[in-house]
């Protein structure tokens, strides 16, 4: 975990390392870091399990201020968002590292970088709110790798992002300590939060982590902070597939954070550490899909799968189709003033006058030197 050496030396000469918080000396001489329940202890020049906070001296430092791994506008249904400008361009962008040491990983090129030349770009916070402004686009996202491992940088971005009008958007697996949530939620207008399992064992013994610090974060964005929230759980047959588990999780959204909050019940295809596990068949989706609503969920969608049913949004009342989709693409957009034109009944989420149609497009760009 803790196997490099750390200094302003042999980093990228052109690299950023900046002084950062959410560390505590301890007895030994180590330094603690606080910012995630991880809670790495350091001695000099080790960094985190994250890779991108390490110790340098007395000081906690971040390694990747001021760089992207990449910039690309996406559609805002990709991130999964369903409630939220639908069919509008998004600005997406992400560094390297990940707290989390997830099996599964689909971006593990990314987040499990252990070389700084995965950050090619440079990347100012004023660049990347202008280069979103320049494609009008009227959010970013902090995607790719999660955003709580440089919640300092992100902060810069995000204010950035607002100053120009920009609302700024987490996709994130939620997984922060008590000392820095408050801070990381208020950061965003929505998010996207992978709710990876509903049983501490499987973060244990597939992430590395654990279940109750997500569920703390969720309650919070929900609750406190009021993040437009939707979460998105990976089905990996096998392992957290199973009706009861799936009505177990269902349940809590639906008790803790609402009925109206969206859940993506999204496709797993092997990658990474866990090449020997099936694709998730579609039907085992659609029959999950079935249990959550059972649940009391109101909007429970289908990903990395093609369900026109099941990616559709429905009035929670009177189940007129409200918004149908084909893939990423909107295809109708029935909602009026965020409301069902049949009875009148409010459908939750950030709702724009009408649907944009950027579609299916993903266009990489890069900030102006």
């Amino acid at each position: 975990m803790h196997d490099s050496l750390l200094t302003a030396q042999n980093l990228m000469p052109d690299s950023s390392l900046v002084k950062v918080g959410y560390s505590e000396h301890q007895d030994d001489g180590r330094l603690r870091c606080t910012l995630c329940p991880r809670h790495c202890t350091l001695a000099d020049g080790q960094r985190g399990l994250c890779w991108v906070r390490g110790r340098v001296g007395d000081s906690m430092v971040l390694t990747t201020w001021g760089r992207s791994s990449g910039l690309c506008v996406d559609p805002v249904e990709k991130k999964p968002l369903y409630h939220f400008l639908p069919g509008s361009p998004i600005l997406s962008f992400g560094t390297a590292g990940c707290n989390l040491a997830c099996r599964f990983c689909q971006n593990w090129s990314i987040t499990k970088s252990r070389h700084d030349d995965t950050l090619q770009v440079r990347a100012t916070p004023d660049a990347i709110a202008a280069l979103a402004e320049a494609h009008a686009c009227p959010s970013l996202a902090m995607t790719y790798n999660d955003p709580v491992i440089y919640i300092e940088y992100a902060e810069a971005v995000a204010q950035a992002c607002r100053a120009r009008g920009i609302k700024t958007v987490a996709v994130t697996a939620g997984y922060v300590g008590d000392a820095a949530r408050e801070r990381f939620c208020r950061l965003y207008d929505a998010a996207n939060v992978d709710l990876k399992s509903f049983r501490d064992s499987f973060y244990q013994r597939l992430c590395g982590a654990h279940l109750q610090p997500v569920l703390d974060t969720l309650k919070y964005m929900v609750h406190e902070a009021k993040v437009w929230t939707e979460i998105t759980t990976l089905v990996i047959p096998g392992e957290n597939d199973s009706d009861v588990e799936m009505a177990d999780l269902a349940g809590w959204i639906a008790r803790e954070l609402g009925p109206h909050v969206p859940l993506h019940l999204s496709a797993f295809h092997p990658d990474f550490k866990m090449l020997d596990h099936l694709p998730t068949p579609p039907a085992l989706l659609r029959r999950l899909r079935t249990v959550a609503q059972a649940q009391g969920l109101q909007h429970v969608y289908v990903g990395n799968v093609r369900d026109a049913e099941a990616s559709a949004t429905y009035c929670s009342q009177c189940r007129a189709p409200l918004i149908r989709r084909n893939g990423y693409q909107v295809t109708a957009y029935l909602l009026h003033d965020g409301k069902c034109p049949h009875c009148g009944t409010p459908c939750h989420g950030l709702w724009s006058t009408a649907a944009g149609h950027w579609g299916e497009r993903r266009q990489p760009v890069l900030p102006a030197s």
